[in-house]
């Protein structure tokens, strides 16, 4: 389980550069 496990994140400019990135490491983190 990650540390964002059951957590609902909101990331606004997700499409692409920094948002993305950040995107990717929040999920891969466990967050929905």
């Amino acid at each position: 389980m990650g540390l964002l496990s059951d957590r609902v994140v909101i990331v606004t400019g997700a499409g692409r550069g920094l948002g993305r990135g950040e995107a990717l490491e929040l999920a891969r983190q466990g967050a929905a």
